[in-house]
């Protein structure tokens, strides 16, 4: 594929490939073997592979019975953002938890799609370990620079759907900082930083699917967000202390209420003292 550079010398086409189909992913496989097999003769220096984090967590194990969902939740949940309550009788409870990985998602990631019957699978313990192994093994493999994504699905605040976003990152710039520079008009950019890893990550899922098992895409045509360090998707988390949001609307109202009853007896005790 030729690319042909826009007056700001990044390319002006992208292309997206899903990768063969795959057999079942079974804890202890060679996930990295089996992509390299998959990608040979497909790949070139620049490219980017976005892996779905499902087949990344069967792979390392991280399926446990659907009758122990609820403590896995639990395990994994490092603060609660959000809870809700079935409108109908018999339904789940929704939890919107922070995980360990720093995510805030529904039930902390856990997910009963794309797993066997019975089982859930959690998300892998380190997704920028298990990207920096498939980087590694591609380079090692096959004599290729490229990046790679651990990619999973979630819902988004003001959005309804879901787009997948990345959660695991090596080799790419997965925030892409425009700050300092300058728009098509000569006005510096104060804040503008793409989400790199998430566009990518959402471009990649077009072609995967949901059921189709082509758990690998190709991300051609964005070799300037490949990079010589492994880096981390941790940069797309946005720290708790800029994070306007950090509470569920229910909850912050619930914590507002409290602390006005609250201030309202202090007064009122106050008050009855000085009578």
């Amino acid at each position: 594929m030729t690319l042909v550079p826009g007056a700001d010398g990044e390319p002006d086409a992208l292309s997206v490939f899903a990768l063969a189909v795959m057999p079942e992913i079974t804890p202890g496989d060679d996930l990295a073997g089996m992509i390299v097999d998959a990608a040979r003769g497909r790949l070139q220096d620049g490219d980017i592979i976005a892996v779905t984090s499902k087949v990344v967590s069967k792979a390392e194990g991280r399926v446990m019975q659907a009758d122990d969902r609820e403590d896995a939740i639990t395990a994994e949940t490092v603060r609660v953002v959000a809870t809700r309550t079935p409108a109908v009788p018999g339904g789940l409870t929704t939890r919107i938890a922070h995980n360990r990985r720093g995510l805030v998602m529904a039930a902390a990631g856990a997910d009963a799609s794309n797993t066997a019957e019975g089982t859930v699978l959690l998300l892998p313990l380190d997704p920028d370990a298990s990207a920096r192994r498939i980087r590694a093994a591609l380079r090692d493999a096959l004599g290729v620079d490229v990046g790679v994504l651990i990619t999973d699905t979630s819902g988004r605040a003001w959005r309804s759907g879901q787009t997948d976003i990345a959660i695991g990152s090596a080799g790419v710039r997965v925030l892409d900082d425009l700050r300092g520079q300058h728009d098509a008009h000569g006005r510096p950019m104060l804040v503008t930083a793409p989400a790199a890893g998430d566009q990518l990550a959402g471009a990649a899922d077009l072609v995967k699917g949901k059921s189709s098992q082509r758990p690998v895409a190709v991300l051609r045509g964005m070799a300037h967000l490949v990079q010589a360090s492994d880096g981390s998707a941790r940069e797309l988390v946005r720290p708790r202390s800029e994070d306007l949001f950090h509470t569920g609307a229910q909850e912050s109202w619930d914590a507002g209420y409290a602390a006005g009853l609250a201030a309202a007896r202090k007064l009122s005790t106050g008050a009855e003292s000085e009578g």
